[in-house]
């Protein structure tokens, strides 16, 4: 592991991030075991919120996919992986709330909670399995007008 993995690790321990993504996946018994980097991938989480394949909560990701399975697409690890580094930043359960309120943004803005996201596009829309809606209109070139 690297200094910042290893201080993202500590971090996410301290702020409570990593004890609440272990008392997840006790909860919903997904079984947890070390991945790489200080994640910890918990497998078959069952519980039907939130809707997506993988979460994170701490340095905890959450994978619907079972054990053997979860955490084998580096690409989608590596976009879960940068939502732990968030959870470090943003000092650990005020993620929550400002991801909260970056979806509801996102929601108004582009109809969907991840597309217009500041924290999943941070983390990749495409690694997280998102599809960028934000079309910006087109409009006339500076200048141009349409005369009748």
């Amino acid at each position: 592991m690297t200094p910042a993995q290893r201080l993202r690790q500590i971090a996410n321990l301290l702020n409570l991030s990593t004890p609440l993504g272990l008392a997840v996946a006790a909860a919903s018994r997904s079984p947890v075991s070390a991945g790489p980097r200080g994640l910890l991938i918990a497998a078959g989480y069952g519980w039907k919120l939130p809707h997506a394949g993988a979460f994170t909560l701490g340095n905890v990701i959450l994978y619907r996919a079972p054990h053997g399975v979860a955490g084998t697409d580096t690409v989608l690890l590596g976009h879960e992986e940068r939502h732990s580094t968030q959870y470090a930043y943003c000092l650990g359960l005020p993620f929550l709330a400002l991801y909260g309120a970056a979806a509801a943004w996102s929601m108004v803005r582009s109809g969907n909670p991840a597309s217009r996201n500041f924290f999943e596009r941070q983390a990749g829309l495409v690694a997280g399995g998102y599809i960028d809606t934000n079309h910006r209109r087109q409009g006339n070139p500076a200048g141009t007008r349409i005369e009748a």
